[in-house]
């Protein structure tokens, strides 16, 4: 039996990899109109809330809070006394960042979880910039949004054509969490997928 061994089909687990979310700030959302703002809040929160129940690293960083507003509470008290990392250089793309490279870069993660607003913009550059620098990146689909609909579709587009893999939310959680026997996975049922899926896991073994 040949054994491929290929990172990206090595499921995405707490120990191996970090998640980064790139400007949820007010200003972003109140430009999105490629889908439902209330669903891709949602999503994200849920992405985040997930993170911290498993231990997976969490990176925040915004863009020009004074203007765009501070990075939405639901997320940020998700991690109480955790730096939001406001760039000092105003670039779409977060990893152009020091401190929050750095602070990425400190988790020694080989895999990304990446999400942001807009996705043709911030979250495109941010996961193409860890494409070139050899990170295998998964891209949230369902948590990005951006001003129109085209611009969603060919963001995510190019992410695609550069190797960034598609993810969502329930498939990101569910590899996290890898089994029902997961001693976390009760707590997951009641505060991640009956918050945005809410089928699943209530028949759980």
């Amino acid at each position: 039996m040949t054994i491929i061994k290929d990172g990206k089909l090595e499921l995405l687990t707490d120990k191996n990899s970090a998640l980064v979310l790139v400007d949820y700030q007010p200003a972003m959302f109140a430009g999105v109109a490629s889908g439902d703002k209330a669903l891709i809040r949602t999503a994200v929160t849920c992405a985040a809330k997930a993170a911290r129940i498993l231990g997976v690293p969490v990176v925040l960083s915004a863009i020009g809070p004074q203007r765009n507003g501070e990075f939405i509470a639901d997320i940020a008290s998700i991690f109480p006394g955790q730096e939001v990392f406001a760039r000092a250089t105003p670039s779409f793309d977060a990893f152009e960042d020091g401190p929050t490279y750095a602070a990425f870069k400190k988790t020694g993660r080989k895999k990304v979880v990446v999400s942001g607003l807009w996705t043709s913009m911030c979250f495109a550059y941010t996961a193409l910039h860890a494409i070139r620098d050899g990170y295998e990146v998964y891209g949230l689909m369902d948590a990005g949004g951006d001003s129109t609909t085209a611009a969603h579709k060919f963001g995510i587009k190019r992410m695609l054509q550069a190797g960034v893999i598609p993810i969502t939310v329930e498939s990101l959680v569910s590899e996290w969490m890898h089994d029902w026997g997961n001693p976390k996975s009760g707590e997951l049922v009641k505060e991640v997928y009956s918050k945005y899926g809410a089928q699943i896991g209530l028949g759980m073994p």
